[in-house]
């Protein structure tokens, strides 16, 4: 079985993100990039079932820039096939990425595709259930343990109520929790493989997509900063002060 990984290229987790001073966006330049946190547990998790016998080969692939290249680089340290990046400069929204997706599943014929649940750039958590919808594929999301036997993929999911889990028949996809997997750190002989691994540069159009925003940003700021708490000696004294700031009636 082929397993495909989409992986983004999104600001450090560790650095603080900075806004713009014409408020137009977040500012990227001269600031560490990686990939995000959990599509690297996607990729961990597709190394996982590769080993365990499940699956033959992975193909990780980046939709953006082409310093995204780099961050192919780093799953196919950390133990993927080959790389496929798709080169744009436009900064693609959800539905434009699960339609390029959705063209490379068709070529591929993956068994499975694996995705991060989110990306911690804009937490839109769409991807993977608009790449679902247009494949016609069965999908299980947030999941934090995934067994595969046979052509069906057991994933065990959190929700309100505890745990559930699906049987799903593949092909499917599969979108990650922090709690699925902790991913491996690529070793250095690993990282000098890698750069002999082959890569795929291809471009939207390639694939028939238009990757032009639905959306426009009117502005971008920072949350306002918190403010110092105050110590009460009553609860008559903090009734009155949420009533003076207006947090109850």
């Amino acid at each position: 079985m082929k397993i495909l990984v989409p992986v983004k290229r999104v600001i450090d987790y560790n650095v603080k993100a900075r806004v713009k001073s014409d408020q137009s966006g977040v500012e990227l330049a001269n600031v560490k990039m990686s990939m995000n946190p959990f599509d690297e547990i996607a990729v961990e998790e597709a190394i996982r079932l590769k080993e365990k016998g499940a699956a033959t080969e992975i193909v990780v692939v980046s939709i953006g820039v082409q310093q995204c290249q780099e961050t192919l680089r780093t799953a196919l340290a950390m133990g993927a096939d080959r790389g496929i990046l798709v080169t744009t400069d436009v900064t693609t929204e959800p539905l434009a990425v699960a339609k390029i997706l959705a063209k490379i599943a068709e070529a591929e014929a993956p068994g499975l595709i694996i995705l991060g649940k989110q990306a911690i750039d804009d937490d839109a958590n769409q991807t993977g259930q608009m790449l679902a919808a247009l494949l016609g594929w069965a999908q299980g999301t947030f999941a934090s343990k995934v067994e595969v036997a046979g052509d069906k993929v057991n994933v065990t999911r959190e929700v309100d109520g505890g745990l559930e889990t699906l049987s799903l028949k593949a092909p499917a996809i599969i979108t990650t929790d922090l709690r699925l997997n902790e991913p491996r750190y690529a070793s250095l002989p690993n990282i000098m493989k890698a750069k002999s691994k082959p890569i795929e540069t291809k471009t939207p159009d390639d694939y028939g997509v238009d990757v032009t925003p639905r959306l426009k940003t009117l502005k971008v700021t920072e949350p306002p900063k918190r403010q110092a708490g105050i110590k009460v000696d009553s609860v008559d004294t903090l009734i009155g002060k949420l009533k003076e700031m207006g947090a109850i009636a």
